[in-house]
């Protein structure tokens, strides 16, 4: 499952098995993206008492948090179906009371773009290839070269006066915002998604650095703080701030801005992205207790 570069392909062939063996699993499209490629998600365990939610692949060389939220709902699958223990938590008696959703790619443009070429990117083609200046192996944004972690309404103006000042003032391989909030598909996608299933708390994988993002605006959510902690020490990842043009824009602000529920951004593994797909080996084992207890928190 983990061993091939998690293109449209690949991600509807682990979709399909996870369905198949595990019948727990249900699947599901939330929208298409501007190429027109499905936005999937599974849905794990109870849903009516507020699941919680994760995201992975919100930018496109990032692709390896897909890996590991495909090996995560592997695992919750196989709990629920044999009653096996996961990092020693029953998890499966847990999902029958609460579950998870979970969305393996918000942007299906962007990583097919950043593993195969502005070939991928359709009738964006040509704008994809100008704006990597031919080079697309590190392209964030999705196929119209907007930067979904920028475009969410939460101090969006703030972050797009940066933006400008830093001369990104159009489509970008990374950190253009977009015209305006919530100008793309696959942004409005998770939005749609957040308020119709009033999530308990969220997460949202990134990669790299091994740090927990878990705070934006005041007031914060009454014990954000400590599920930050629990998750940083389960992970040996390092709680921490972003600074500069990654404040603002992103899914993390939006859902804590509007839902005043904690949320947190999850920097993975260690290295330059896209982190090599080996790297997986060595990730995922460090994440599983953080993901585990995240779920039942």
């Amino acid at each position: 499952m983990t061993d091939r570069l998690p293109d449209q392909k690949q991600r509807n062939e682990i979709l399909r098995t996870l369905c198949e063996r595990y019948p727990e699993i249900q699947r599901g499209t939330l929208a298409k993206s501007l190429c027109g490629r499905s936005i999937e998600y599974l849905q794990i365990g109870e849903q009516k008492c507020n699941p919680v939610l994760f995201a992975g692949a919100f930018h496109g060389m990032e692709w390896i948090t897909s890996l590991i939220l495909f090996r995560f709902a592997e695992q919750l699958g196989r709990a629920l179906q044999t009653g096996r223990r996961v990092s020693d938590v029953d998890i499966g008696a847990f999902l029958r009371r609460r579950g998870v959703v979970i969305v393996p790619c918000v942007n299906p443009d962007g990583v097919e773009i950043s593993i195969h070429g502005s070939v991928s990117a359709g009738c964006y083609q040509e704008l994809v290839y100008h704006a990597a200046k031919g080079n697309t192996d590190r392209w964030q944004a999705n196929a119209r070269g907007v930067d979904l972690n920028h475009n969410y309404n939460a101090g969006w103006e703030e972050l797009h006066k940066l933006e400008q000042k830093s001369g990104i003032c159009s489509a970008n391989p990374t950190r253009y915002g977009g015209a305006y909030p919530e100008s793309e598909p696959e942004t409005q996608a998770m939005v749609k998604l957040c308020r119709a299933r009033q999530f308990r708390h969220a997460l949202a994988f990134h990669s790299q650095g091994e740090e927990i993002y878990w705070h934006y605006g005041d007031p914060m959510p009454e014990k954000a703080y400590l599920m930050a902690q629990v998750m940083a020490t389960s992970s040996g990842y390092a709680l921490s701030a972003p600074e500069g043009l990654a404040v603002g824009g992103g899914f993390k602000d939006w859902f804590l801005s509007e839902f005043h529920r904690p949320a947190f951004t999850i920097e993975v593994g260690l290295g330059e992205n896209p982190l090599p797909i080996d790297d997986f080996i060595s990730i995922y084992p460090k994440l599983e207790e953080m993901l585990i207890l995240s779920a039942i928190m």
